[in-house]
């Protein structure tokens, strides 16, 4: 399956910084008006494409897993909001909880599904910033190809783009087979 196919040939990194300097002022505006937690989540989307029907399929995914992983756990939402976005989708949940333990529900999330590899959930306390995998000992996110720290092989651009972007596919491909 090739999620390469968009009317367009990608986005800019100019339209990729431009979009996280929005998402940082709307994280902050939610996290000023609520000053409760805030769950954003983003896609890995390696590769100039960031919104394709595929990738839309993978976020509706991550959405519904969130939803039932919040019922479960029945902490309110204050506001859920999704955006539909070029660079990419996101979506905020305002969450009347405990940030450590929203972000350690979050973590099960990516490391339970096929497909939550390319989920990038961070939880926001507004009192104390980003709640990182770190602060709940756990490791850091593996890199897809290697294993390494991802963060790392990400920054280096240790492995080619086309090797990457087969990667995630691989991983789509694996879980619509499992549909």
């Amino acid at each position: 399956m090739t999620i390469m196919t968009p009317a367009d040939a990608g986005v800019s990194l100019e339209d990729l910084l431009a979009a996280k300097e929005l998402r940082a002022k709307r994280q902050t505006h939610w996290l000023t008006q609520f000053s409760q937690p805030l769950i954003s989540l983003t896609l890995v989307t390696p590769g100039p494409v960031k919104d394709s029907v595929v990738y839309r399929q993978v976020m509706r995914e991550a959405l519904q897993r969130a939803e039932v992983m919040l019922l479960q756990h029945g902490w309110p939402v204050l506001k859920q909001q999704v955006f539909w976005l070029p660079t990419g989708a996101e979506a905020f949940w305002c969450v009347k909880h405990p940030a450590p333990e929203v972000k350690a529900a979050t973590v099960e999330l990516e490391q339970s599904h096929i497909l939550g590899r390319l989920w990038d959930f961070d939880v926001i306390c507004p009192q104390a910033g980003i709640v990182g995998r770190r602060s709940l000992d756990n490791a850091s996110r593996r890199c897809l190809i290697c294993d390494g720290p991802a963060h790392a092989c990400a920054r280096s651009r240790q492995h080619p783009l086309p090797e990457v972007i087969a990667k995630v596919e691989a991983l789509i491909d694996g879980w619509h087979r499992m549909l």
